[in-house]
């Protein structure tokens, strides 16, 4: 209990002035850590206050398109993420009658929700003991008791939950797994963590075996993919273009401009030879031209994607009939939002 109580101490004392902290609705606690998955406190912020202006109960949230959730969502990134939420918010509605499910086994078993979540709401909201297990508490575990497993291997994951589970203070289970949090994210940093003022330093292993840089260990598992994307940007005479929405893999259910995707870089000769620019260019008068030559990737955990704007101008065609200015009520991914950023300045 020493361990908890110093944690929730200094938690007590030094956290964040955070709008999920104010509040035990399950519903808002729930999006906010859907929303806080891969993505930064300081990022994540703007979005929760906007889900929560547009979608204020479940039940609106579950009454939206998915294209409005989608379009609310873009830039944030991992987008199954809004796809599941919007999905797991129908359920709760037409199967639960709105009543968010209020234990562990009850809400991991909604779409999107894993053990970290479920454990956050059931111990925020309703005080079950169940233990959080995130990075920041891989952290703060591995190196408080020097442990060497790495954290994202089959063991690790079940030893640093067993334990994990010890720790929590079963009377205090919420507050306590918000304190293993927050040091994590605070005071127990990646890197440079604030080891001569930590209130844990006297009995941390992994300091007094010099030992904090190379905790928590993890195993090396990620394969990075190189994809080539070549975008087919339509311009028409009259001002008009096209959108086509992807209907598999990543951003699935976003809109994009017609898409060849090819093994290697490939130039103009292949693009127009090419049987996607056929079934869209077939017979029409058009000029082809690279926006930007430079290829930057555009990274994501597993893949970097290279990506070419082919601008196509062309005459006016009845296959064509989206004015440009209508562009923005689509949602989009961040990759596709930042060329309409830079297509528009020139």
């Amino acid at each position: 209990m020493k361990f908890s109580k110093t944690l929730v101490q200094w938690y007590l004392q030094n956290k964040r002035d955070l709008p999920w902290r104010k509040t035990q609705n399950p519903y808002y606690i729930w999006l906010s850590e859907i929303i806080l998955q891969q993505t930064r406190v300081d990022q994540g912020m703007a979005y929760y206050f906007k889900f929560v202006e547009h979608f204020s109960t479940v039940e609106k949230l579950a009454s939206a398109s998915e294209e409005k959730v989608l379009k609310l969502w873009q830039g944030l990134g991992y987008y199954s993420r809004a796809r599941n939420l919007h999905f797991s918010a129908k359920y709760i509605v037409n199967e639960l009658n709105g009543d968010f499910p209020d234990t562990y086994n009850n809400i991991i078993k909604l779409k999107g929700v894993g053990d970290y979540t479920a454990s956050a709401i059931a111990s925020i909201c309703f005080n079950e003991a169940t233990a959080v297990v995130d990075g920041n508490v891989y952290r703060v575990l591995a190196r408080y008791f020097n442990i060497n497993t790495p954290i994202n291997s089959t063991k690790g994951i079940k030893e640093f939950k067993i334990l994990a589970q010890e720790l929590i203070d079963p009377k205090n289970s919420g507050t306590h797994n918000q304190a293993i949090m927050e040091f994590g994210a605070r005071m127990c940093k990646p890197q440079n963590p604030d080891c001569e003022i930590c209130p844990l330093n006297a009995s941390c292993l992994a300091l007094a075996n010099n030992k904090v840089k190379e905790l928590p260990v993890k195993e090396n598992k990620i394969k990075i993919r190189n994809r080539y994307f070549n975008y087919l940007v339509i311009q028409t005479e009259d001002d008009k273009t096209t959108l086509v929405k992807r209907e598999k893999g990543i951003w699935l259910n976003l809109y994009e401009f017609p898409l060849i995707e090819s093994l290697q870089p490939i130039d103009e000769k292949a693009i127009i030879e090419h049987e996607v620019f056929k079934e869209f260019f077939n017979k029409l008068n058009v000029s082809i031209q690279l926006f930007n030559s430079s290829m930057l990737p555009h990274k994501l955990s597993h893949q970097h994607i290279f990506t070419n704007f082919w601008v196509i101008k062309t005459p006016a065609s009845s296959k064509f009939n989206l004015n440009w200015s209508e562009i923005n009520n689509f949602p989009v991914s961040t990759l596709i939002d930042n060329f309409l950023k830079q297509y528009k300045t020139n």
